[in-house]
């Protein structure tokens, strides 16, 4: 692993056995990673870089302008979102049963008294799990029709980059957790855009075409997202 400045952006350079490079700016403070091919010298990274320093700064500036949730101590009183609606979160305590529902404007979590801030995030991330595992089948089986690929597989998990991610070979689909706490729209945005790489590997102006017959206001939506309240990320 090595860095080099352009610009006064500090960019982190990782070789991998793959063919071509790609960039990437990485939340929550926006920085800057390329992963380059071995065989790459220090000059061709370095124009490569230059070369995309203006999209570099325009993600950047994303970051800087989004608003992110202070860091959580699942307490009553803050505020959390399932489908794009914000929820006033209620603790309560039982020795019975860890429960998680909405109750009118509140999102009740029910735990014991003892429980740990990690213990309660678990807790809620599992029922975020639930809500996106009982809503995905629905949205995909939509998507695939319009799209008029299958994919064999899909699973959730909770990734700090990404909203989704595929495995073009596997016709494996991964979502990120996250999602559960978007507008239902991001979410058919993602399987749609993850269902689009089954045709078109690249982020191309092939690929573009595709979500623009498929998926018409998918730029919208993608702003929608980008713009959506996002998590507290540990540096």
């Amino acid at each position: 692993m090595s860095k080099l400045i352009i610009g006064g952006i500090e960019i982190t350079i990782i070789k991998k056995n793959i063919k071509n490079m790609y960039i990437r700016v990485l939340p929550p403070d926006g920085a800057v990673q390329i992963t380059a091919p071995y065989g790459a010298n220090e000059e061709t990274i370095r124009m490569f870089a230059v070369s995309r320093i203006s999209w570099i700064k325009k993600q950047r500036k994303n970051f800087e302008n989004q608003a992110r949730q202070t860091k959580r101590q699942y307490v009553t009183g803050e505020s959390y979102y399932v489908w794009g609606k914000r929820y006033r979160l209620d603790v309560r305590y039982s020795n019975i049963r860890n429960e998680v529902r909405i109750l009118g404007g509140k999102l009740i979590l029910q735990v014991r008294k003892e429980s740990t801030p990690a213990q309660r995030e678990n807790v809620l991330n599992e029922w975020y799990r639930e809500q996106l595992k009982q809503t995905i089948p629905g949205v995909l089986e939509r998507c695939e029709h319009v799209v008029g690929v299958s994919c064999a597989e899909w699973q959730v998990k909770n990734m700090r980059t990404k909203w989704g991610t595929c495995n073009i070979e596997k016709r494996r689909i991964w979502l990120n957790l996250q999602l559960a706490k978007k507008t239902p729209k991001c979410l058919a945005y993602v399987i749609t855009h993850e269902l689009v790489h089954f045709l078109e590997r690249k982020h191309n102006d092939q690929f573009k075409q595709y979500m623009d017959q498929f998926f018409p206001n998918w730029r919208d939506v993608k702003e929608t997202l980008n713009q959506q309240m996002l998590d507290y990320m540990e540096e």
